[in-house]
């Protein structure tokens, strides 16, 4: 539609200079009075022309921008979604965990489901605000009535310009044929007709001009101040969002760390190191080695997990990992306890590991 309009306006200017060389043939040498196309004239189309293409391209960024924002807020809410389902499943973790080697992970769950559930409120706090303080004062805009109302007086104004141009070719061809000596009483009085229409159209093309020039102005002034102000506003919105967020993430990574911190500044269970591990013949009354020194009665054995290494310093010791699994088949008095792991029988540091009931079939096997 722009392009016919465009194409329309090189065509009407066309046909203004083939009117003037017709006129200066036939002897109308300037007369700018008649001829439409007078420089003042000239200089409000041409302003018109610009407010008009000022206006259409701010319309367009405007539309451009509330569809973004509106796309924004589609994939935003599915990723609410997304976020506020990955916070409930931690919750629950955090909530109906059955670990068996304490409570640090479903800590550090229920932490990250209060910190997610904190984030997507804050996003969906974003996208209301995007929403009714750009979106919405940006569409009532492009759809308002005065936008609209200055664009239809530029078009009336131009089509009004359209007919005094075309008066003034009458005109000019009435005054040529009086100039040729044709004494027709008509003439005259067509001639003089055509005149006073003329100048009706062109006093009227100057009003409107004026009134589509100001009420351009008026709503291109209007879509510069709020579109830089809605803009504005997104990028304070978004701001305030992310150090929200940055303050939830700090907190957070805080609160992790510090629980890492805590695991890895654990100290290990003394052991009396004046107090060797008991040996088999005092423990069982017989001269075996451990291995040979099993019992089939193991109602009074339990399974503990390593929660410390430790480094065998005899023969008659066991080296321990974390997470290693033990048949515990004897405490002594002094802190030293004998069982079985990995195939392997010896003594070892009761503290460093911690009694458990239940324990994955997969766990019990690695232990013989």
């Amino acid at each position: 539609m722009e392009a016919i309009r465009k194409q329309a306006s090189r065509l009407r200017e066309q046909v203004a200079r083939q009117q003037q060389a017709v006129l200066r043939q036939f002897g109308a040498y300037g007369d700018t009075d008649v001829i439409m196309n007078n420089d003042a004239e000239l200089r409000q189309h041409k302003k018109l022309e610009k407010l008009y293409i000022s206006t259409r391209a701010a319309k367009h960024f405007q539309r451009d921008i509330v569809r973004g924002i509106e796309g924004c807020i589609v994939i935003g809410s599915k990723q609410i979604e997304i976020g506020t389902k990955m916070s409930e499943d931690s919750r629950k973790y955090g909530v109906q965990n059955t670990c068996t080697s304490g409570n640090t992970l479903s800590k550090a769950a229920s932490n990250f489901a209060r910190a997610r559930a904190q984030m997507e409120k804050e996003r969906g706090d974003l996208l209301k605000a995007l929403g009714t303080q750009v979106t919405e004062p940006l569409r009532a805009m492009v759809m308002g009535a005065p936008l609209d109302d200055a664009r239809h007086l530029a078009q009336r104004y131009d089509r009004m310009r359209q007919d005094a141009e075309a008066q003034a070719f009458e005109v000019a061809r009435r005054q040529a044929k009086v100039r040729e000596g044709n004494d027709h009483p008509d003439l005259a009085s067509k001639l003089e007709a055509a005149e006073a229409k003329l100048q009706d159209l062109k006093s009227n093309v100057a009003v409107l001009g004026k009134e589509a020039a100001s009420a351009l102005a008026a709503v291109e002034d209007q879509q510069q101040r709020l579109t830089l102000q809605r803009l504005t506003a997104m990028v304070e919105a978004e701001r305030a969002y992310h150090q929200r967020v940055l303050q939830i993430l700090d907190q957070l990574e805080g609160e992790m760390i510090s629980e890492c911190q805590r695991i890895e500044a654990a100290p290990s269970p003394r052991v009396d190191n004046t107090s060797a591990p008991p040996s088999y013949e005092d423990a069982n009354g017989v001269s075996t080695s451990p291995a040979q020194n099993g019992s089939t009665d193991n109602m009074g054995y339990f399974l503990g997990e390593v929660m410390y290494s430790y480094q065998a310093e005899s023969d008659v010791e066991l080296n321990l990992s974390i997470g290693d699994y033990i048949v515990v088949r004897k405490v002594s008095n002094n802190g030293w306890a004998e069982g079985e792991c990995k195939g392997k029988a010896g003594w070892f540091p009761f503290g460093y590991i911690e009694r458990r009931e239940r324990v994955l079939a997969s766990k019990v096997a690695e232990v013989f």
